[in-house]
C-alpha cells in the first residue's frame, strides 16, 4: 500500500443493511438526532456493566463478542426512500432489554430498548 491509510470498511453506512434475524435473534434501529452524526454509541443487555474499550479501527460495524468489550456503531446518514436519516443499525441481537449510551460513557444510559427475536425494533433517541 503506498501513501493511503487503511480502512476497515470504507462504503459503511452507504447502503443497505444485511440483517440476519430469527429465532432468538432480532436486530435495533435507533433513529438518531443529526447532530450526532459520527457518534459512536455502545449497547449492552440491561443489568450489566461490561466496558468499553480502545482500539484504531473504523467503527462502521458492530461486534458480537460482549465478553470482550460491548456492541458499537456510529451514527450515519442512511438511505431511506428518497432521502437519508441519521441512524444506528444493530443487525444481530438476542432476545432482551439493552441499555445504549455514547461510546465510554456506560455511567450515563441514554436510551433503553426491547429487542424480540426475529424481529427488528425501533426506537428514538432522545434529542
Amino acid at each position: 500500500m503506498t501513501g493511503h491509510a487503511s480502512v476497515e470498511n470504507p462504503f459503511a453506512g452507504q447502503g443497505a443493511v444485511l440483517l440476519d434475524i430469527g429465532g432468538e435473534i432480532g436486530a435495533l434501529v435507533v433513529t438518531m438526532p443529526a447532530t450526532l452524526l459520527g457518534t459512536e454509541v455502545e449497547i449492552r443487555p440491561v443489568g450489566t456493566t461490561t466496558g468499553s474499550h480502545a482500539h484504531g479501527h473504523d467503527h462502521g460495524h458492530h461486534h458480537h463478542d460482549a465478553g470482550e468489550h460491548l456492541a458499537h456503531v456510529a451514527v450515519v446518514n442512511r438511505p431511506v426512500g428518497d432521502g437519508h436519516v441519521p441512524s444506528l443499525v444493530f443487525p444481530e441481537l438476542g432476545s432482551g432489554r439493552y441499555e445504549l449510551f455514547a461510546k465510554g460513557d456506560g455511567d450515563h444510559v441514554v436510551l433503553e430498548a426491547d429487542v424480540t427475536g426475529g424481529e427488528v425494533s425501533t426506537v428514538t433517541w432522545p434529542a
